[in-house]
């Protein structure tokens, strides 16, 4: 990858953004996304929204949420510490011990999630996962007045962790579900803003509030109110121990992006995006869903009266986790398939079944 994608895919994937919490990420892509897209404009719910040959040509919808997981502070007590809830689909086994960062008015503030030592843990006790409301926050305050000078009921906090490579083209970083899709469209748009002849007019939208309940998505899709939306999202890679294949398909890092098929998906579109692959030669694999997916696909199809709609994701290990890792590669190659697919739409296109 080339050093300015590698620094925007960084900055992003280190922002704090649980679900309607996002500015700090969306202002990153927007300033970034801004330099080659005809405009961008944010919308009331959060989504930003960037534009490439806004005309009569037929419209294209490209969907990267932006938000992540994470917790937010519920209740502060008499000693200071703070007790939260979730903020999407958080994975309870991996949160006490943590180093976390809590987004303040007054900034970033550093804490911890604690935890009793297994020394004193009854036999029970070391059986069990912890409750949410067993769970606290230390910011190494004395009160409740000291930390309520410093972190207010509602602030969202995420764990400590930042964009790392691992190794050659193999990255780990917090919240690539979905940053890693909101990198994608707008490296997309791009690629095509060096296109000549492009006849789509293409919208690039970083979702939001996608973890509770793919909202951005639905609000944005019914403003643009595009022939064709195509979701790019994360799925679950199964080339690591314990992912049963015979479930969940065979799915490997590096390998390319996968391309979605099933009911939610338009066979028409999913035909021009495997074509588009085979013709441009770019490695990918196929995911048979047999559902409603769990993207922001599902409500891009239901919009309005319908729109043909596609689903193109990228490999990643231990997903909502904070060591998601994933290839570069997988990423590059995403990018340019969706380039490769909208050269190839018109007006003249038809996706009726």
């Amino acid at each position: 990858m080339e050093k300015e994608p590698l620094e925007f895919l960084k900055k992003l994937a280190d922002a704090v953004s649980p679900s309607g919490f996002e500015e700090d990420a969306s202002l990153i892509w927007k300033e970034r996304t801004e330099k080659f897209a005809d405009s961008v404009k944010k919308d009331v719910h959060g989504n930003t929204i960037a534009v490439l040959q806004r005309d009569d040509n037929m419209k294209v919808m490209l969907a990267g949420h932006i938000d992540e997981i994470g917790y937010m502070v519920k209740f502060i007590d008499e000693q200071g510490y703070i007790y939260f809830s979730t903020v999407g689909g958080i994975d309870l086994h991996l949160v006490p011990g943590q180093r976390v960062v809590i987004k303040t008015q007054k900034g970033k503030v550093l804490g911890v999630v604690g935890k009793k030592p297994i020394h004193v843990l009854e036999d029970e006790e070391r059986k069990k996962v912890s409750k949410i409301d067993q769970l606290w926050i230390d910011i190494g305050s004395k009160s409740e007045k000291e930390t309520k000078k410093i972190v207010d009921i509602g602030d969202v906090a995420v764990p400590a962790v930042g964009f790392e490579i691992l190794r050659s083209d193999i990255v780990i970083g917090r919240g690539f579900d979905d940053k890693a899709g909101a990198f994608v469209v707008s490296e997309a748009l791009r690629l095509l803003s060096n296109k000549k002849n492009l006849k789509a007019s293409v919208y690039s939208v970083g979702t939001v509030q996608e973890e509770i309940g793919l909202r951005g998505a639905r609000t944005s899709c019914f403003g643009i109110s595009p022939d064709v939306g195509i979701a790019v999202d994360v799925t679950f890679a199964t080339d690591f121990p314990g992912m049963e294949k015979k479930k969940v398909g065979d799915i490997q890092i590096g390998k390319g992006p996968v391309i979605a098929r099933g009911p939610n998906i338009n066979p028409k579109v999913f035909d021009i995006i495997v074509a588009a692959a085979k013709s441009s030669k770019i490695p990918y694999q196929i995911e048979g869903i047999s559902r409603a997916t769990g993207t922001d696909a599902n409500v891009i199809q239901l919009t309005k009266s319908g729109v043909a709609t596609g689903l193109v994701s990228i490999p990643l290990r231990y997903m909502h986790t904070p060591v998601e890792l994933l290839s570069l590669k997988d990423l590059v190659n995403t990018a340019k398939l969706l380039c490769a697919v909208i050269t190839r739409l018109s007006k003249k296109t038809s996706f009726i079944i």
